[in-house]
């Protein structure tokens, strides 16, 4: 059930409901006896919302995709949900597979995949595997803060460093410097690429936005600092949400461009399934004065729907106001070089993993 009415933010989290998923069939849970209502009179109240981990043991690691307007066929997911918390993630629906919610569930009941280097070492020793960019970061972000303690992209970065297998990451978490020994040895043989996403200059409007994500100086810094170390560092200004980041388009660029950022690119604002109805709530909890200006611009930018799922419009958008903001980045990449080709990735010099303690030769 959507919220009637605005509901209080919660610190240090991006989403302000837990509702449940509907599309799978489970119901919202809603208090039950009038005890309940005076719970927080007599018992004080509830203890802060801490995030948990639950070890996955999945029987593969890579995830294929066959969509035409995605510049890779392969991913992988070190990790379900994001502690990150921003409202606009367009995988918080994923959690509703789960019987979890898409809310603060996405964010605070996290899953990890400790073997996901072992998998990952097995399927690319299988015979016949033929390599092409593989990509992390592109549903829930590999460096998020668990991965301090988990490690678990890392070690998968490892394998693919091991057998000089391309890469595309893509985080919006400076955490990624602890790897870049092994990404500045990947990038000396063309065979790595990072997008750093940056949403907005504000920390004000970050702090709500994606809550548990570095600061945005901190994400400019490690743009500057990977392209120091030879790695090949685009931007992605991602989402851009109308009424809310779109006039930040062109300081972004002139932040990122001083950073060393050798191209820009971007995604408009998405809402599918369960995220719209939170986005909404956001919306009420945070900028209640513009909210219906926000979603009236964002459905004309989707056809006049929430979201609009359709291959290459889901990216970009259609009408005049997509447009418009398609002209402005196009417009100040191009004033700040930011409109160059991202390098093409070597797969030529991959080498499939020991099996049995004995390399493959062919």
């Amino acid at each position: 059930m959507e919220p009637t009415r605005p509901l209080p933010p919660i610190s240090g989290r991006g989403a302000p409901t837990n509702l449940r998923p509907t599309r799978t069939g489970s119901l919202d849970r809603a208090a039950d006896g009038d005890w309940l209502d005076t719970a927080e009179d007599i018992d004080g109240a509830a203890p802060a919302l801490r995030t948990t981990v639950t070890v996955e043991h999945p029987r593969t690691i890579i995830a294929r995709n066959n969509s035409p307007d995605i510049g890779f066929d392969r991913s992988i997911n070190p990790y379900r949900g994001c502690e990150h918390g921003c409202i606009y993630c367009f995988a918080r629906p994923t959690h509703a597979f789960h019987d979890l919610s898409p809310g603060l569930d996405f964010e605070s009941r996290l899953f990890a995949k400790p073997d996901a280097a072992a998998l990952l070492r097995g399927e690319l020793a299988k015979r016949g595997y033929m390599p092409a960019p593989l990509a992390i970061g592109t549903n829930t972000d590999g460096y998020q803060p668990i991965e301090r303690e988990w490690g678990v992209t890392r070690a998968v970065v490892e394998v693919l460093a091991e057998t000089r297998h391309p890469l595309i990451v893509t985080t919006k978490s400076d955490r990624i410097l602890r790897d870049i020994d092994l990404l500045a040895d990947m990038a000396r043989d063309n065979l790595v690429g990072v997008a750093i996403s940056v949403t907005t200059l504000d920390p004000a409007v970050a702090r709500t936005l994606e809550p548990r994500a570095p600061h945005p100086k901190r994400r400019l810094a490690a743009i500057r600092k990977l392209i120091d170390a030879g790695v090949p560092t685009q931007v992605n200004i991602s989402p851009i949400i109308p009424a809310i980041t779109d006039h930040e388009i062109e300081a972004i660029m002139a932040a990122a461009a001083a950073a060393g950022a050798i191209r820009a690119s971007y995604i408009l604002l998405r809402l599918p399934h369960e995220v719209a109805p939170l986005f909404r709530a956001w919306l009420d909890a945070h900028y209640p004065d513009r909210a219906a200006k926000v979603m009236h611009m964002v459905q004309d930018i989707r056809g006049g729907r929430d979201n609009d799922p359709d291959y290459f419009s889901r990216m970009k958008g259609r009408g005049v106001w997509a447009q418009l903001i398609r002209t402005r980045v196009k417009r100040a990449a191009r004033e700040h070089g930011l409109d160059k080709s991202f390098p093409p990735l070597r797969s030529d010099l991959f080498r499939p993993p020991e099996r049995d303690g004995q390399m493959e030769l062919f």
